[in-house]
């Protein structure tokens, strides 16, 4: 009984969902802050962070007047070794040109760098910073989802363009589908020394080698079409999210090839945008309703954070729990049987 005790509460358990107010935040990027233990999201138009615990109580966390007015601050994440927040700027149009990185120090909140992200000669439209990523030498790496390439910024705010490899341009797009100008987006770093991004308007996913900056397909056995937000697990497993569904994958050859093994649906009414993976390795996603405000629909209060959780994960827990359980009472009736035994023996010598 004691040995089932554990996975049953794991099974039992629901996932976790906090609604929050924040009148016409609409956050499109979210992270998780280790030290602080709490959600941290960004604004479609006010320059401003706020931090989000798991009760759903919203804090202003940086305001940055800085900024240009009505910038979106869209990808998110936490260089752990520098105790920063990073943060992917872009100004949507009409307003004027803006692409950037910004990192905050966590610990005063003051800003540390804002880095112009430069264009590319080659560029025919203007770009978007989306999705941004660190290594363990506090490097940022900042997809641009119209020039299909990546921005790298050192840990002192210096920017260059760090991929441009030919492979995210070699599949083909369907011009008439959704979103279809949007390139890549999310971005994560693995622990073993590479990048995986994936591309919204083809649904591959790519591996780009940390040093050259050398991108190459990922072969999964299906594409994830509208592919955005994305993360990775302490144990390897990558999960993407499109505004439908999110896909959960792994590989056993370092991202050579790896296999979607689960989705799970979401709701597409409330457009989510981005994954963290928060407290107890829990994956979340954002409902931003972010497009509402890109279609003017200015007004909302009430977004949420929602727990991803893997329906084929829960049925191999439920096994366990079966198995544990098993255990559990072929021990108590052997013992059972052990005491019968003893007790029998002493009545005996007893006699």
């Amino acid at each position: 009984m004691l040995l089932g005790q554990g996975p049953t509460q794991i099974q039992a358990r629901k996932p976790h969902i906090i609604n929050f107010r924040s009148p016409n935040l609409y956050p499109e990027g979210i992270t998780w802050d280790p030290s602080a233990q709490h959600f941290i999201l960004g604004s479609a138009r006010d320059r401003t962070l706020v931090s989000v615990s798991d009760a759903g109580v919203v804090e202003t966390l940086i305001h940055d007047p800085d900024l240009p007015e009505n910038v979106t601050i869209l990808g998110l994440t936490i260089d752990t070794v520098n105790n920063r927040l990073l943060a992917a700027i872009h100004a949507v149009e009409p307003l004027p040109q803006f692409d950037a990185l910004a990192a905050y120090d966590l610990r005063t909140r003051r800003r540390v760098f804002l880095s112009l992200l430069p264009n590319d000669e080659g560029d025919l439209k203007r770009p978007t910073a989306n999705a941004v990523a660190v290594d363990f030498k506090g490097n940022a790496y900042v997809t641009n989802s119209i020039g299909n390439y990546i921005w790298k910024v050192n840990d002192q705010g210096e920017a260059s363009i760090f991929s441009k490899s030919p492979i995210f341009s070699a599949y083909p797009v369907d011009r008439e589908s959704p979103f279809s100008f949007c390139g890549l987006n999310g971005i994560v770093y693995s622990s073993k020394g590479y990048l995986l991004v994936v591309q919204s308007n083809t649904g591959k996913m790519f591996k780009v080698n940390e040093d050259s900056g050398k991108g190459n397909l990922v072969i999964l056995n299906e594409d994830m079409p509208l592919a955005d937000g994305m993360t990775i697990r302490k144990d390897g497993v990558v999960l993407v999210n499109s505004p439908k569904k999110v896909w959960m994958l792994k590989s056993q050859d370092s991202w050579g090839e790896g296999v979607v093994y689960d989705e799970t649906t979401l709701d597409e009414d409330r457009f989510p945008t981005s994954l963290t993976v928060g407290n107890d390795g829990r994956v979340y996603v954002v409902y931003g309703h972010v497009l509402e405000a890109f279609m003017g629909n200015w007004g909302r209060g009430s977004f949420g954070i929602e727990e991803v959780m893997s329906e084929k994960e829960n049925r191999e827990d439920s096994v366990w729990i079966f198995v544990l359980l098993g255990l559990g009472l072929a021990y108590f009736m052997f013992w059972r049987f052990q005491m019968g035994q003893l007790i029998t023996n002493v009545d005996k010598k007893t006699n």
